[in-house]
C-alpha cells in the first residue's frame, strides 16, 4: 500500500508541478511567448508614405514627388518560367526573383523607384501574381540652384525614404508623414498561412512646406554668380539674401553644386551648404561689427581721432599694416571705415579692450549656431577668453583670427540694417495642413545694440560706398549701405599666399534696408580684391532688385 500511495503522490506531484508550469507560460509568460511567435511567424514590410512638398513663396514646388511605384511579386502566384522569360537577358532582377521563388513568401520586394510608363509597360503583359505600390520619389524643378537650399531624399538602413541636408533634412519628420505597413503570418517553413494573419495599415501623407524663397530672388542672384565666377575665374562661390527685419531668407546660392535628383553621382564632401557648414576668415568685412561694438559702448564717437594712424603698430614681435601700406594720420571714425583701415581698426580694438570686445562679439552671435533650418549647420567655436593675446584681439579688428559661417555674418549685419536687433534666419515660414497653411512661430528678435549706434554704422557704411574705390559700380540715387573684405586662408597655422576669399556685404536702402545681402568669391584672378570682385557681382544684383521690388531712387 505504501508504494501505491506513493507513486499515487509522484504522479499528483507531478501533475501539480505540469499545471504549475501552463498557469506561468500562458498567464505570467503569456505576453513575451506571443511576441516571440508573431517574431517567428509574422514578417512586417515598409510601404513608403506620401513626401510633403517644399514650397516657394509664391507656393511653386521647389521639391515634389512623383509617381513612381514599388514593384512586388506572390511567388506563389507567378509563374516563374513566364515572368523570366520576359525580362531582358542583361536584368539583375533575375536573380532577386530566383530568391523570392524559392522563399515561398508571398509578398517580395522586387524593386522600388519604377516609373509610370515602365509599371505600364509591365502591366501590359497581364502577369499574375505581379502587384505594385505607390512609392512617391523625388524631383527638383529648380535643378542644381536649389540643391543646398534643399538637401536630398535618400533611401536610409530600414529602405525608407529619409531627407538629408538642407530643409529636406530638417523637416524630415514633417515631410515624410508615417509609412505604412503589410503583415504576413507564415508556418515554420516559412509557408503563407491562407488564413492567418495578412493586413496594411495605409500610409499617413507627410504635410507639405512653406519657406520664403522668392523664386525671382534665387533666379537672380543664381544666375549672377554663375556669371561672375566665369568673368572672374572664380573657384566658387556664395550669395545669400535676408531680410533684415524678420531674418526670412529670400535666396541662398552656391556654386559648384550638384545635382540633388541625382546626388548620387557626387561626392559626400559636395552636400553641406558651404554658407552653414564652411568656415572662413571674414577679413574687413567684420570691420563694421567692431565699429558698431565700440560705438555702443561709448568707447568711441564718429569724430574720434585716431592717435596711432600715421604707420604701422608693433604688438609684441608683431606689426601690423594696412592692406596698401598707406596711412591716414588724424582719421576719425569714419575715415577709418573709409579707408577700411587696418591700424585704425587695432586703435578701435584696443580701445574697447579684450573682455568687452569678446562680450560684443557674442553678443552678434558668433560662437553659437544662428538656429536656421538647414540641417547641416556648423559653428565655429570661440577660444576661451583667456586664450586671447594682445595681438589676436587686436587682429580681431580686421577679422582675422576668427573663424565664422557667412550666414553668422550675414546675420550679425542684419543688425546694422534693422537698427539694433539679432533675428534669427529662417527659411520655412508655414505647414499645409487641409489645404491650409499653418505659420511657423517666428523666434523674437533681441536687441543687442541700440538704434542709435546702428544708424551711425550705417552712415559709415554709405560712405564708404559713395567715397571709396565701389562707388563706380553703385547705381546712382540710391544709398547703400556696405563694406569689402579680402580675406586671407589660413593653412597650417600660416596663411596661403594663394587664396584668399573676396566678398561684399551690405544693405539698401539704408534708410529702410528691403535686402541685406552677401556675396563671396574663391580665389578670383587676375583680381583678388572684394572691391573689384565681389562688390560689382553685388550692386549688378542690387540693380535688379531694385527694379523687382520697384524701389526708387530718392536723390
Amino acid at each position: 500500500m505504501s508504494r501505491i500511495r506513493l507513486l499515487k503522490f509522484v504522479f499528483w506531484l507531478g501533475g501539480l508541478g505540469i499545471a504549475c508550469r501552463l498557469i506561468y507560460w500562458q498567464v505570467f509568460q503569456a505576453s513575451s511567448l506571443k511576441a516571440q511567435a508573431d517574431q517567428q511567424q509574422l514578417t512586417w514590410f515598409d510601404i513608403p508614405s506620401p513626401r510633403g512638398d517644399i514650397l516657394a513663396s509664391d507656393l511653386f514646388p521647389l521639391a515634389t514627388s512623383v509617381e513612381n511605384y514599388l514593384l512586388y511579386i506572390d511567388p506563389q502566384k507567378l509563374s516563374s518560367t513566364d515572368f523570366l522569360a520576359s525580362l531582358p537577358s542583361s536584368d539583375s532582377a533575375k536573380a532577386r526573383l530566383q530568391t523570392a521563388l524559392d522563399s515561398s513568401l508571398s509578398w517580395y520586394v522586387l524593386s522600388h523607384q519604377v516609373p509610370q510608363s515602365v509599371k505600364e509597360e509591365i502591366e501590359s503583359r497581364h502577369i499574375s501574381g505581379l502587384g505594385f505600390e505607390p512609392e512617391p520619389g523625388r524631383t527638383y524643378p529648380e535643378g542644381t540652384a536649389s540643391a543646398y537650399l534643399l538637401g536630398f531624399v535618400a533611401q536610409n538602413q530600414s529602405g525608407l525614404p529619409q531627407g538629408y541636408f538642407g530643409l529636406e533634412g530638417f523637416y524630415d519628420r514633417l515631410l515624410s508623414g508615417r509609412p505604412g505597413r503589410l503583415l504576413q503570418e507564415h508556418d515554420a517553413f516559412n509557408r503563407p498561412i491562407i488564413f492567418g494573419k495578412n493586413f496594411r495599415i495605409l500610409p499617413q501623407s507627410g504635410h507639405s512646406i512653406k519657406t520664403s524663397i522668392d523664386r525671382t530672388v534665387q533666379h537672380i542672384i543664381y544666375q549672377a554668380l554663375s556669371d561672375g565666377l566665369a568673368k572672374y575665374n572664380a573657384r566658387g562661390g556664395s550669395i545669400a539674401v535676408l531680410e533684415p527685419f524678420t531674418g526670412q531668407v529670400l535666396g541662398l546660392v552656391s556654386i559648384p553644386g550638384y545635382d540633388p535628383a541625382a546626388f548620387s553621382k557626387y561626392s559626400q564632401s559636395d552636400y553641406p551648404n558651404p554658407l552653414v557648414a564652411d568656415s572662413y576668415e571674414p577679413g574687413s568685412t567684420f570691420k563694421a561689427i567692431v565699429m558698431a561694438a565700440a560705438l555702443d559702448s561709448g568707447v568711441v564717437t564718429p569724430q574720434t581721432i585716431c592717435a596711432t594712424c600715421s604707420g604701422p603698430v608693433t604688438i609684441g614681435d608683431a606689426t601690423v599694416r594696412s592692406y596698401n601700406d598707406k596711412y591716414y594720420p588724424g582719421s576719425d571714425m569714419f575715415d577709418v571705415i573709409l579707408h577700411s583701415d587696418n591700424v585704425g581698426m587695432v586703435f578701435v580694438s584696443r580701445k574697447l579692450g579684450r573682455s568687452q570686445l569678446l562680450d560684443y562679439i557674442r553678443r552678434f552671435g558668433f560662437g553659437s549656431p544662428t538656429g536656421i533650418d538647414l540641417q547641416e549647420e556648423s559653428s565655429p567655436p570661440l577660444r576661451p577668453d583667456d586664450q586671447w593675446r594682445e595681438i589676436d584681439w587686436a587682429t580681431l579688428g580686421f577679422g582675422q583670427g576668427i573663424a565664422i559661417t557667412r550666414l553668422q555674418l550675414l546675420r550679425a549685419v542684419s543688425v546694422i540694417a534693422n537698427g539694433g536687433k539679432l533675428v534669427s534666419p529662417r527659411i520655412g515660414s508655414g505647414q499645409l495642413i487641409n489645404g491650409r497653411i499653418e505659420p511657423f512661430s517666428p523666434t523674437p528678435p533681441t536687441r543687442i545694440i541700440s538704434a542709435k549706434s546702428a544708424a551711425l554704422v550705417t552712415q559709415m557704411m554709405v560712405n564708404g560706398v559713395n567715397r571709396g574705390e565701389v562707388r563706380y559700380y553703385k547705381p546712382p540715387g540710391f544709398q547703400i549701405a556696405g563694406k569689402t573684405g579680402t580675406a586671407q586662408v589660413p593653412i597650417s597655422g600660416h596663411y596661403d599666399p594663394t587664396k584668399v576669399i573676396s566678398s561684399f556685404i551690405g544693405f539698401a536702402p539704408a534708410d529702410n534696408p528691403k535686402f541685406v545681402m552677401l556675396v563671396t568669391l574663391d580665389d578670383p584672378t587676375p583680381s583678388q580684391w572684394g572691391s573689384t570682385t565681389a562688390a560689382p557681382i553685388w550692386f549688378s544684383i542690387a540693380r535688379q532688385l531694385f527694379a523687382y521690388y520697384g524701389i526708387p531712387p530718392t536723390n
